[in-house]
């Protein structure tokens, strides 16, 4: 049986784009100290979806209605560019996966998406909610499911997150972290079966998961005055390059495979310092890790799509060949590490 390939890749981001310093006087903050953090995370843009400016005192509902309009608007376009990537259209879909954390809504917004774009009237379905920045890979890993039970399916995935609706203001550090690096966009992945013609973009060969528990309340999103606010423990980027190591490790031995391997790492930018942690503590060179690098520089953290999106970049700038292998990787609330085995 032939493994699921990707067949188009598509991302778009809300139209408000700016830089950290612009990001930092809306935010509302003056104190010098949390200018430095935002000015030195290594990230030059982000885009936002804000009608008008950022209303600090947003009620929850306004937030979660900010939300809606911005992951239906955003998402539309992502869907729309990744179905023009492989010369399709809606109505060739079988089965849409939809992943996001940053609001809720019900019915889902798969749903609303479906009904907004025209899908058929019979395509499945699949909401995947509150895995964060992780939510990507195991989006990805049932639409690759359902292409390997339904060979002659299409399956689209969709990340899609309005970061800048779960806006929350506090003392602490890890929300004026999470308020400098935090960003909108959404990323959509079409996948086939194996088609000649399409080896700029890779096949899904595998997947593996490292969980742990006794880290769950490390990251997330926490309810707070009916607001969500972003949780981010102080340990977040010593714990993962060991998950990760956790995860790569039954991957690779089952595929016979080793690190030297590998050409490709599609690695979450969850931060500079999670990029920095991660790197030093898989051995990767700064070429391998230059895709995630980028992402962070031009886009900040977009949460789950975010990976979605280095992979795009390796496909555009990478020169992959027929045989090479890439790792997708991306950490998240659980707490866990989700990663996918690649290859072209």
């Amino acid at each position: 049986m032939s493994n699921p390939r990707i067949i188009g890749i598509g991302t778009a981001n809300p139209a408000l784009r700016l830089t950290q310093e612009q990001s930092f006087h809306a935010a509302g903050y003056q104190s010098e100290r949390i200018r430095k953090i935002f000015l030195n995370g290594d990230i030059d843009y982000r885009h936002f979806y804000l009608e008008g400016d950022l209303n600090r005192d947003e009620s929850s509902d306004q937030l979660n209605q900010r939300y809606l309009r911005g992951a239906v608007k955003t998402g539309c376009r992502a869907i729309v560019n990744c179905l023009a990537s492989a010369g399709r259209t809606v109505r060739d879909i079988d089965f849409l996966a939809v992943c996001t954390c940053t609001g809720y809504v019900c019915p889902d917004l798969g749903s609303r998406l479906i009904a907004h774009m025209g899908f058929r009237d019979n395509v499945q379905r699949a909401s995947i909610v509150g895995l964060g920045c992780a939510g990507a890979v195991p989006t990805l890993q049932r639409a690759a499911d359902f292409v390997r039970a339904h060979p002659r399916g299409v399956a689209l995935m969709l990340a899609v997150e309005i970061c800048s609706a779960c806006y929350y203001v506090d003392n602490t550090l890890e929300t004026v972290v999470g308020n400098a690096i935090c960003a909108d966009g959404a990323a959509a992945f079409l996948l086939g079966v194996d088609q000649p013609g399409t080896v700029r973009y890779p096949t899904i060969v595998d997947f593996e998961t490292f969980l742990a528990p006794e880290q769950i309340e490390e990251v997330g999103l926490l309810h707070q005055d009916g607001k969500l606010r972003i949780v981010l423990g102080a340990s977040i980027h010593k714990v993962a390059g060991p998950m990760i190591e956790k995860a790569l490790q039954h991957l690779l031995q089952r595929h016979r495979l080793s690190r030297s391997g590998i050409r490709f790492w599609v690695v979450h930018p969850g931060g500079r310092k999670v990029i920095d942690d991660v790197q030093a503590y898989l051995g990767l060179t700064d070429d391998q890790i230059r895709f995630s690098r980028a992402i962070l520089r031009n886009y900040g953290n977009m949460s789950s799509p975010t990976v979605m999106f280095v992979l795009d970049e390796v496909v555009r700038n990478g020169d992959p060949h027929p045989g090479d292998w890439g790792i997708m990787v991306a950490l998240g609330p659980g707490m866990a590490a989700e990663v996918a085995l690649l290859r072209w």
